[in-house]
């Protein structure tokens, strides 16, 4: 694997024999575990050397016997025996499990290759008169008239406003992908900006999508899928379900410009951590630095990290179709405490502790009752009867238990001392804030 990498990445080799790294990439793969079993004191008897081509042959008592030939150019048989070794050396060390380890395409991304938002405005047509009502959104008017004109009809202006029930002014929104190209069609998401009911059986009309620059990238048309739908009867009663207004066309715009990413441009490239983490960042550059040498890989900050990488735009996706398969051993996450007020959700991490604390938290409840009672005054007194509010107010306290929290108390304690105490969701929130702030939950606490 090594050997491959370095004669990608050496200048004295770039751009020659294409077969070469492709025949070696395929051939370390195929002969992985072969090469494993062997072990580093027995690697060289894996292989035979003859003449003046490399012929990667894996010894009869192994089963892979897929065979590389290719020309080494500028290579003596001595360093190209070396370089094998130290492959098999090193392809044994990637080939070795590590403990929670992730791939790097899933902890980091290519700078510059990024997805890009469009956006759009149309009319949606062929609404079964569930669309805008155009005395109230003259704008959907407009861009009527608009579209009209386009094709050489005029509205009299003696017409006034005309009311419309089968169109709705509309946005479209839409995500381009890295390294899409022209003729590829992407999905599409139409949302109504107007008053319409339902955008249910209607047909988005051809609309430009442009970029934050204002190019034109792309452009929609198509019948529109909607999930909800929404029925109105005579009386006024009124069914709704899910959101009848948006609606989505699968593949409902055509790309017509690509988005230059700069990724066969330079020698190097720049991998940002999705989660920025010191830990993680050195155990990349650890990682492909003992795969390829020293300074192949330099870690610019906690969340980004330069990889020297081959000039050829070939050779470069070889090269980082092996990087980003390497197993990294990402950092451990910051301890936080996640609580949503709203909704009552409360997420604890996995290295959340607490320091030693005892907490108890009662339930206070007080009971305010009306009961109104009639006053009637004796006879001949002279009194009117009346109606006297009478208050009853009772209070109760359940008596909850204290329980005490060891030191480095884990998630799982928590949750069991809380549960046996019989706390609701609103008291876990009363008893985390009150942990932190003596100062005994060691963890970041977010309200959301």
């Amino acid at each position: 694997m090594k050997a491959w990498l370095a004669f990608v990445l050496d200048p004295r080799v770039r751009g020659g024999d294409g077969r070469v790294v492709a025949s070696l990439l395929h051939h370390s793969r195929e002969c992985g575990e072969a090469v494993k079993r062997v072990g580093a004191s027995s690697a060289r008897e894996a292989f035979a050397w003859r003449g003046s081509r490399a012929e990667l042959a894996p010894a009869p008592k192994y089963s892979c016997r897929r065979q590389f030939a290719g020309e080494w150019r500028g290579y003596s048989r001595r360093g190209a025996n070396d370089w094998l070794l130290l492959a098999t050396l090193l392809l044994g060390l990637l080939l070795s499990p590590l403990a929670q380890a992730e791939r790097l395409k899933d902890l980091a991304s290519i700078q510059g290759v990024r997805t890009n938002q469009l956006i759009g405005y149309g009319l949606v047509v062929g609404l079964n008169g569930s669309g805008d009502q155009t005395t109230q959104t003259p704008f959907t008017l407009q861009t009527f008239n608009n579209m009209l004109a386009q094709f050489g009809i005029k509205v009299p202006a003696s017409v006034g406003n005309v009311q419309l029930k089968n169109v709705a002014a509309v946005s479209i929104h839409a995500d381009l992908p890295p390294f899409a190209k022209p003729g590829q069609t992407i999905d599409i998401t139409v949302s109504s900006i107007g008053n319409a009911k339902s955008l249910r059986g209607g047909s988005l009309l051809m609309t430009p999508l442009k970029g934050i620059d204002g190019n034109v990238y792309a452009v929609a048309q198509g019948n529109l899928v909607v999930g909800g739908f929404d029925a109105e009867g005579s009386d006024g009663s009124r069914v709704t379900v899910n959101v009848p207004s948006t609606g989505r066309i699968p593949g409902g715009a055509t790309v017509e410009r690509p988005v230059p990413s700069g990724f066969d441009q330079g020698n190097s490239l720049v991998l940002n951590l999705n989660r920025p983490d010191f830990t993680t960042a050195k155990n990349i550059v650890d990682h492909i630095n003992q795969l390829l040498g020293p300074g192949v890989a330099q870690a610019i900050d906690g969340g980004s990290v330069r990889v020297s990488a081959p000039l050829d735009p070939s050779q470069r996706v070889d090269y980082l179709s092996v990087l980003e398969n390497l197993e990294i051993e990402a950092g451990q996450a910051v301890a936080k405490v996640i609580i949503n007020s709203r909704t009552g959700t409360i997420v604890i991490g996995q290295n959340v502790r607490v320091q030693p604390a005892a907490v108890t938290h009662g339930s206070l409840t007080v009971s305010i009752t009306e009961d109104p009672i009639v006053s009637q005054p004796n006879a001949f007194s002279g009194g009117q009867t009346a109606v006297v509010p009478r208050s009853r107010i009772d209070a109760t306290q359940e008596a909850k238990p204290m329980f005490k929290f060891a030191p480095g108390t884990s998630l799982d304690e928590i949750v069991r001392a809380v549960n046996q105490v019989g706390a609701s969701p609103s008291d876990l929130m009363a008893i985390l804030e009150a942990l932190k702030q003596a100062g005994a939950l060691q963890a970041e606490l977010i309200v959301i």
